[in-house]
């Protein structure tokens, strides 16, 4: 076995091959388990050119030090997370997914948004460096360790950044109260940015006038809108049901 850290689980092996696959070096695959997702996780290794190790539950049991790992594990290498959107999109085997922040000052929204960019397969959260909170104890702490895990890049100037990323044939998609379509009828599971404005200020007059696309998120209640947070992820969680889970 290669020396190297070891990932157990879908989600941790998964979100490494997206990010790095580089990175990984050994992926263990339990042979007795056939069901649906070790299929579809044997497809991407498959779309990867990655040959996994096929060992019985004990051998993963003694490689992880618990059961705890569904049936999957790797040996990776640390990697550094990216420090610009050029690295980023170099370094991205899939088609990308990011998520642009404009005017999240709030450290307990910022943190919530790296978590669940994370859970989502983001490969960078992007900000401006004005109107922006950058990375401290308290977004890590909420974060629970997706600050580790997503690159979080600082911009100068958002509107140029927004016009670069759509030159590499992304689609740049902001959420508004008064978009022209409505979430579920977007297409929205391609190469994806999506935008993000504060709570209540909403994105900034140029930043939504360079987004290709503005979606609204069907509200049924009583509130006009959601915790920012919350609106990334329901709409990344759109994404990646239009990309087949």
């Amino acid at each position: 076995m290669s020396s190297g850290k070891i990932l157990f689980g879908f989600h941790a092996v998964q979100a490494r091959l997206r990010v790095a696959a580089t990175s990984v070096h050994e992926v263990y695959v339990e042979q007795s388990r056939a069901d649906k997702r070790m299929q579809n996780f044997l497809t991407l290794l498959n779309r990867l050119r990655i040959e996994p190790r096929l060992v019985d539950k004990q051998r993963l049991d003694g490689l992880v030090g618990h059961n705890r790992h569904q049936g999957v594990a790797a040996v990776a290498t640390d990697v550094a997370l990216a420090k610009s959107l050029d690295e980023v999109l170099e370094n991205v085997i899939m088609p990308p997914l990011l998520l642009v922040l404009d005017g999240v000052t709030d450290p307990h929204n910022l943190g919530a948004c790296l978590r669940v960019a994370d859970a989502a397969g983001v490969h960078a959260v992007i900000a401006p460096k004005d109107k922006a909170v950058g990375i401290n104890a308290t977004v890590a702490k909420v974060a629970s360790g997706a600050a580790e895990h997503v690159p979080y890049i600082m911009v100068t100037n958002l509107a140029r950044t927004l016009r670069e990323i759509k030159e590499h044939d992304i689609w740049v998609v902001g959420t508004d109260d008064e978009g022209s379509t409505p979430l579920y009828q977007a297409k929205v599971g391609g190469a994806m940015a999506w935008v993000m404005g504060a709570e209540g200020e909403g994105m900034r007059r140029l930043t939504r006038e360079t987004c290709d696309e503005l979606v609204s998120i069907p509200m049924a209640g009583s509130v006009s809108s959601l915790n920012v947070s919350v609106a990334a992820g329901v709409c990344l969680f759109e994404s990646v049901r239009q990309r087949g889970g």
